[in-house]
């Protein structure tokens, strides 16, 4: 594995986390590394969700909490969702959500269902707030420049 794969910091309990340059390249180099993006439904729909197009390859979407009336509930079929969606516990997995905090957990959680390789993308797709409140500019996938697209 090339160094640009290490991952930023250690971790407990999980491969570590990456940068988002080295997620995308260990995702654009690694033929069976996979993108989980375990944000929510109206996430996906309202900001947007990476575009891999260009690596040929799509994000898969698994949600870690589902949203019901009584606000948002943690998805207890994760990890069956997961491994139904076709990913296997020797795949590298890079999860991914707004801000780092759910794909970490999540990278976490598969660890300890036997998934050897889980990564949290660090920064999210969004990253976190700026001066103004705004996500989006400071950290994560939409400012590291990577692509994405919206429905």
């Amino acid at each position: 594995m090339s160094s640009s794969f290490a991952p930023s910091a250690p971790a407990q309990g999980y491969a570590g986390d990456l940068a988002p340059r080295a997620a995308w390249d260990l995702l654009a180099r690694e033929k069976d590394a996979v993108l989980v993006d375990c944000r929510s439904r109206p996430e996906w729909s309202f900001v947007g969700l990476p575009d891999l197009a260009s690596i040929g390859k799509k994000p898969v979407l698994v949600a870690w909490q589902n949203w019901t009336e009584r606000g948002m509930q943690p998805n207890a079929d994760f990890a069956r969702d997961v491994a139904a969606a076709g990913i296997a516990p020797d795949q590298p997995v890079v999860f991914l959500c707004r801000s780092g905090g759910r794909s970490r957990s999540a990278a976490i959680a598969m660890t300890k269902a036997g998934f050897a390789r889980c990564y949290n993308f660090a920064g999210g797709f969004e990253g976190p707030h700026d001066g103004q409140q705004h996500r989006g500019q400071s950290d994560g996938w939409k400012a590291a420049g990577l692509p994405w697209v919206q429905e």
